[in-house]
């Protein structure tokens, strides 16, 4: 079990690392753009990485390569609300190919998958932290080497909970 606390940090067997969680903490989510991690326990889903930026990624957990045309979608309105989408779109998403690094490796939990509530919140991952761990919009983040060494040590059966 993986143990995100209030506090920051993301706890695994005996590896504590320092993360940022959602800007208005660790709660019941609400709704779509509350900036609240959500309060549970999840499934690791499947994990998503761009190829030209992490090489020979280990993990057991299933593995899908970040294309200039990956996203997830974040538009209630869309029949894909909470999916990965390819781009180009009509509605709202989030790209996984960045500038920034944050979505270079990513973790999919089972928020709002089955069964998907409309504005219930969507792409709540576990993704790379900002340098300075700034908080997210409810996802949780660490450090890039923290999440590698993670995914080389976790497996599908493996659950998350958060609070």
């Amino acid at each position: 079990m993986i143990i995100v606390k209030k506090s920051g940090y993301l706890i695994f067997k005996n590896y504590k690392f320092k993360c940022a969680i959602g800007k208005n903490g660790i709660k019941k989510k609400v709704k779509e753009g509350d900036g609240v991690t959500p309060k549970g326990i999840f499934k690791l889903i499947k994990v998503y990485y761009r190829a030209d930026k992490i090489s020979n990624l280990k993990t057991n957990i299933k593995k899908i390569k970040i294309n200039t045309n990956t996203a997830w979608c974040d538009d209630s309105k869309s029949k894909f609300y909470n999916k990965e989408i390819k781009l180009p779109s009509n509605y709202s998403y989030e790209s996984f190919y960045r500038s920034d690094n944050i979505y270079d490796l990513i973790i999919v939990i089972n928020y709002n998958i089955n069964p998907i509530l409309k504005k219930g919140g969507s792409a709540i991952f576990i993704h790379i932290a900002k340098k300075r761990y700034s908080p997210t919009q409810g996802c949780v983040a660490i450090k890039k080497s923290s999440l590698l060494l993670l995914l080389s040590k976790i497996n599908q059966k493996t659950k998350l909970k958060i609070g």
